[in-house]
């Protein structure tokens, strides 16, 4: 995990896609971090990517290297948030403070469960990591 998690931070713009119905949406996230030895993410509960993923927990996450490597993390999202998540999500990302607090009712925490990393490069084989 702990690999994905840097490679992530390292690439800090990445995709994640969803489904609404069975329309597929996608769109950029920057938020990471490890969590009570989990690969967590953080959203808001007011958002389409918050509803989606409560509908249907399947997500799918690209995130692409300048030196060519890319990365696709596929998992459910399980949510775990509490005072203690989302104050662990604040002092990782101190910016996202102007959006959330430990005490809102809107900033959300979720992993990745059922999780599987794949790392692909464009000059040879592929290799998979269960999470």
């Amino acid at each position: 995990m702990d690999e994905v998690l840097q490679f992530l931070n390292n690439n800090r713009v990445f995709y994640l896609a969803t489904t609404d119905g069975d329309t597929p949406r996608v769109r950029p996230f920057g938020f990471v971090m490890k969590y009570e030895g989990k690969l967590c993410f953080c959203t808001s509960n007011q958002k389409d990517v918050y509803r989606q993923l409560k509908a249907n927990p399947k997500f799918e996450i690209s995130a692409a290297a300048k030196t060519g490597e890319w990365l696709r993390l596929k998992g459910e999202a399980v949510f775990i948030t509490s005072r203690e998540s989302k104050k662990a999500a604040l002092d990782t990302m101190p910016s996202l403070r102007r959006l959330y607090s430990e005490d809102d009712s809107i900033c959300e925490i979720f992993y990745a469960g059922e999780a599987e990393a794949t790392f692909y490069n464009m000059s040879g084989p592929f290799r998979t990591i269960k999470l």
